[in-house]
């Protein structure tokens, strides 16, 4: 057997001869692999059985599905590979819902999936479905084991495909793959530098900038994973220009620097609506822009229609996908960034003219808006001022504001899909990259408790935070189990409203408040996650809640996994999509009163 306790983790040099099993856990061990999520089954059980003497940590999950967000947040807090696995048929299409997220996160992960065994496959045996094609719109890329003497060149492809890529992969081996002999050699890691973009673009870009009178900048993923929120830094400083973030990337600009206006998108920050609103010039730095991100809020259509759009992306695929630039440069935001600060240099720019005018307009917006955010106890609409009347339960906003106060400021926060958890957005502000995680366009209910995990997994010195509604919590909380058993310990704050609120929303403003489908009739969830060996507070009054927030992440240092029940009114804030439903026309008689 291949020697695997190098203390180094450097892969075995030269040719050897090894089982199929024995090279991919070495290909692992050359891609710097230390952990990987899943739940133990038969089809791997001999690549398994490896992982303690290459030194690699197998998690055990509770369900696959966790499993797979947990890689997720491992690779989106580390930088590095997420790694999931689990049996061949249900245990691997369980992973298909986190894959997605992981897909639109460009999280790279990789999903190793053992498959039925090569000689039964057809003949409809026991766990048995066709794996390559569930992922493959999901994926940037999928590699399959047509023969057992590819491990280690195959498994090496898909491990490096992960990261050129910047998405999730897939490596789907036979069952029976796992066992026999071969010769080969371990490959090292194909890493590239990535560069600023094209010259002539990134010489167009300065020339738009130089000569903008009220330059934006938008900060978007590409800054987080390409470590660029200090290059974004030095070109707002170079342009004094105001900074604002997409869509559920608002650790992508220090949320303290003089610059920062906040997040765009769902329940945004307003002073960044209002700012980009006057842009002569947008810069994108590392954003696809999706259309979520970019709708209406608080009835204000925000974007500037007539803006110079300067669009910079690593995936040339997104690039005038979704707006129309006058400048496309595929290239790494950090570097693109610090390329066009050298290009600015010395130049004579038309925005210095009016650079008091610009940071004032600056500050009276953000101050306009943290008044309206300190002042906005409750939701104004007639569903919200009813049911919160007489409530003794919290306000919601009040609520996360106390949250956003207490929050420790190296924290990691995942997001759930909710109403509460979006309205959040407003409330969560951060002064690193690789510090918020959430479900982005895929948008599914569970993400936030898994990944957090993963996360805490990847950065066990960081207190980690998952902001989860109570509708959402019911298909995640079993992974508490995995907290517990594993030692990883991480604060879940659970919205119990006892509804869907999301959805809620949308019957009662399209609906007529006839609700079906939308009211839970919860436990206690304090009492639950005591149950399960973890810390359970329920948290009813307002004083109490930053309070229970630092108790809850000082204990993470002690190993305590806590969950707190926020006892918050039924009130609802802005619907998701107000371009997604309409007020319903019933043709049919016995539906005429449904309006």
């Amino acid at each position: 057997m291949t020697n695997l306790q190098d203390a180094r983790r450097i892969a075995v040099q030269g040719r050897n001869r090894m089982t199929p099993s024995e090279a991919l856990v070495e290909t692992m061990v050359a891609q710097g692999v230390t952990d990987v999520f899943g739940i133990v089954g038969s089809a791997y059980m001999d690549a398994l059985d490896l992982f303690p003497a290459a030194g690699i940590r197998f998690v055990p999950t509770v369900h696959e599905q966790g499993a797979a967000h947990m890689a997720d947040g491992y690779a989106r807090a580390s930088g590095r590979h997420g790694v999931c696995i689990g049996q061949n048929g249900p245990g691997i299409t369980n992973f298909v819902t986190a894959i997605a997220a992981a897909y639109w996160a460009h999280s790279p992960v990789v999903a190793i999936t053992p498959e039925t065994g090569s000689m039964t496959l057809g003949l409809g045996g026991f766990q048995e479905t066709e794996q390559l094609a569930i992922f493959s719109k999901i994926t940037k890329f999928q590699a399959h084991l047509n023969n057992p003497k590819r491990m280690a060149e195959l498994a090496a492809r898909a491990f490096d495909r992960a990261v050129l890529e910047m998405g999730p992969v897939q490596l789907n081996i036979p069952r029976d793959y796992f066992y026999g002999e071969l010769e080969c050699e371990i490959a090292a890691p194909i890493r590239i530098e990535r560069g600023p973009g094209g010259s002539s673009s990134l010489d167009e870009a300065a020339r738009l900038l130089a000569g903008a009178r009220f330059p934006v900048i938008l900060c978007g993923g590409g800054v987080v994973m390409g470590d660029g929120a200090d290059a974004a830094v030095a070109l707002a400083e170079a342009l004094e220009a105001p900074v604002a973030t997409s869509y559920l990337h608002n650790d992508a600009f220090p949320a303290a620097h003089r610059l920062w206006c906040g997040p765009l998108g769902y329940h945004g920050s307003k002073a960044a609506m209002q700012l980009i609103h006057g842009a002569d010039v947008v810069l994108a730095l590392g954003s696809r822009l999706g259309p979520f991100g970019t709708l209406p809020q608080y009835d204000f259509d925000y974007w500037p229609k007539s803006a110079k759009l300067i669009q910079v992306d690593a995936d040339p695929r997104v690039l005038g996908l979704v707006k129309k630039p006058a400048v496309t440069i595929c290239g790494d935001a950090r570097e693109a960034a610090l390329a066009l600060v050298a290009r600015l240099a010395g130049r004579q720019l038309a925005c210095a003219a009016n650079r008091d005018e610009r940071i004032a307009r600056l500050g009276e917006a953000r101050s306009a808006w943290e008044r309206e955010l300190e002042g906005w106890h409750a939701e104004k609409d007639a569903w919200s001022l009813e049911v919160a009347r007489g409530s003794q339960q919290m306000h919601p906003r009040q609520m996360l504001r106390e949250l956003e106060k207490a929050m420790p400021a190296h924290a990691m926060v995942s997001t759930d899909i909710g109403n509460i958890c979006q309205i959040a957005n407003s409330y969560l502000r951060f002064e690193r990259p690789r510090s918020m995680f959430g479900a982005m366009m895929f948008g599914n209910c569970g993400y936030a408790f898994p990944t957090v995990i993963g996360c805490k997994a990847a950065a066990p010195d960081r207190p980690a935070v998952a902001y989860v509604g109570d509708g959402a919590w019911g298909m995640s909380f079993g992974e508490i189990l995995t907290c517990v058993r594993e030692r990883i310990p991480v604060t879940a704050v659970v919205f119990n409203n006892q509804q869907w609120g999301a959805e809620k929303k949308n019957h009662v403003d399209f609906y007529s408040n006839r609700f079906l489908g939308v009211n839970l009739d919860n436990p206690s969830f304090a009492a639950v996650a005591r149950a399960m060996g973890a810390e359970g507070h329920t948290i009813e009054k307002l004083a109490d809640v930053g309070p229970a927030l630092r108790a809850s992440c000082a204990a993470q240092n002690e190993g305590k996994t806590t969950i707190l029940e926020m006892m918050v009114t039924q009130e609802l804030g802005d619907p998701f999509r107000r371009d997604a439903l309409q007020k319903p026309k019933r043709l049919l008689e016995k539906y005429k009163g449904c309006q």
